[in-house]
């Protein structure tokens, strides 16, 4: 290649190792990722890039492995100011005893607001660089991602009784096509509707729902099928199971997202497959709160698409993903009875691109592709506790504590940078939440 073919770009990163996911399973060594702008111009082996490349910022990673970031499918981010607050309970106790109330008492726009970035700094520093969120004041959530840089599916809530954030129903969704209107044609920011769940939402504004989601082509993110008894229940008050509720509705299609989804059975299969439907794996959080266990290899056999997600930290207790697939892989397993269900390089899909997938975005996240927006990190292997390498997927899913994250970029633009964020002011973050605890801490005590 002579000099006069030479392209100039604007960042070039050099790794060790890379995984792309796609194609799927393979990992490459010694290659050079070419980023110009938002987008990734160019993945080539290094010595190629000497040759075709010169850009104003190299970055060696001698020891790292690098990888699309991490795509987290389910949170509730504000609730991280609970992390820790109401363990060791089931569901129902701990949220009709101790959330629900802690909710009436504490939510608002600040703590909507200090609680997410909470969220988001610890997101981003275990290699993060989108999330799914359902929570209240969404619109602050949205705004507040975007001003971080980060990229965010917020769920608007959608439920059948009043909350601090509306009044019911037609108020949500009247606050929610607002919502989709203001950031329909956002880069960061996916805005999206968030039915709470078959047992809080009447079908009505189900069927409302679907039909905003129709007219904008927003997605719909459900908790589905998470615990036997909501299972049972509705059988005995509907004559259904749930997901043949949602299927009769048309709620179930490609644009939704079905999260936990522990008590399925073959007919449940067959319903998500047919109509294209995605599901979102928490299985820390289904674990804690012992409400089952979502069989994916099972469902990822059928052709169905499985992404991860963390849940909340008031009920996981953290919103590492590198840990989140870790579990899955390892649960799946038993779940299979076989240890090759849910590989290494299939979880490390299921945090990427079947995120992408469930977003409608992964012709443009989700993978290393020339092409696609540049949303990268890169994770040193060179501790002693990642030490011998021998198969640096391997590592990412069964050893790695995502403590080794070193950089973060988000639409090329860096969000960690060895190891500390460029965008939160975390000293400041951290006076704001211990205020927040000591308040938790004395309504407790009283």
């Amino acid at each position: 290649m002579t000099a006069d073919t030479i392209t100039t770009a604007d960042i070039r990163i050099n790794a060790r190792w890379l995984i792309p996911i796609e194609p799927s399973g393979i990992v490459l060594e010694h290659q050079a990722i070419i980023i110009q702008g938002t987008r990734i111009a160019a993945v080539l082996p290094v010595a190629a890039a000497d040759r075709g490349f010169r850009t104003r910022e190299t970055i060696d990673l001698p020891h790292h492995v690098v990888m699309p970031g991490l795509i987290n499918m389910h949170g509730h981010a504000a609730m991280s100011l609970f992390r820790g607050m109401a363990d060791d309970l089931p569901l129902m106790t701990w949220l009709n005893d101790h959330i629900w109330p802690a909710e009436s008492r504490f939510v608002s726009e600040q703590f909507i607001a200090d609680g997410s970035q909470l969220a988001m700094a610890e997101m981003l520093r275990t290699g993060t660089t989108t999330f799914s969120d359902m929570y209240f004041f969404p619109e602050i959530v949205a705004q507040l991602a975007h001003d971080t840089g980060m990229r965010a599916q917020i769920c608007f809530p959608l439920l059948d009784f009043p909350t601090v954030w509306g009044s019911g129903p037609d108020e949500y969704l009247s606050k929610g096509e607002a919502l989709i209107e203001a950031w329909k044609d956002d880069d960061y920011i996916m805005p999206a509707i968030g039915p709470h769940a078959p047992y809080t939402v009447s079908d009505g504004p189900l069927i409302k729902a679907l039909a905003l989601s129709e007219k904008t082509g927003a997605r719909i993110q459900i908790h589905l099928h998470e615990t036997e008894f909501e299972v049972a229940d509705a059988v005995e008050k509907m004559g259904k199971r749930p997901t043949e509720r949602l299927a009769e509705l048309g709620v179930l299609g490609p644009r939704t997202q079905c999260v936990h989804m522990t008590q399925i059975s073959d007919t449940d299969i067959t319903l998500l497959a047919e109509t294209g439907a995605h599901v979102i794996h928490c299985p820390e959080s289904n674990l804690k709160l012992a409400s089952g266990l979502c069989p994916a290899d099972k469902l990822m056999k059928r052709g169905i698409n499985v992404a991860v997600g963390t849940d909340g930290a008031a009920s996981n207790n953290d919103l590492d993903l590198f840990g989140e697939i870790h579990t899955a892989a390892m649960v799946a397993k038993v779940v299979a009875n076989d240890a090759a269900a849910f590989s290494a390089h299939e979880a490390l899909q299921g945090a990427t691109l079947n995120g992408a997938k469930a977003l409608g975005r992964d012709h443009e996240l989700g993978s290393l592709v020339a092409g696609k927006l540049a949303d990268i990190i890169a994770v040193d292997l060179s501790d002693p506790f990642t030490q011998p390498v021998y198969d640096p997927a391997s590592h990412l899913v069964y050893s790695n504590r995502s403590r080794a994250v070193t950089h973060s970029w988000i639409n090329g633009a860096p969000q960690v940078q060895d190891g500390k964020l460029t965008r939160i002011d975390v000293p400041d973050l951290m006076l704001r939440v211990e205020d927040w605890a000591r308040q938790i801490r004395q309504q407790q005590a009283d």
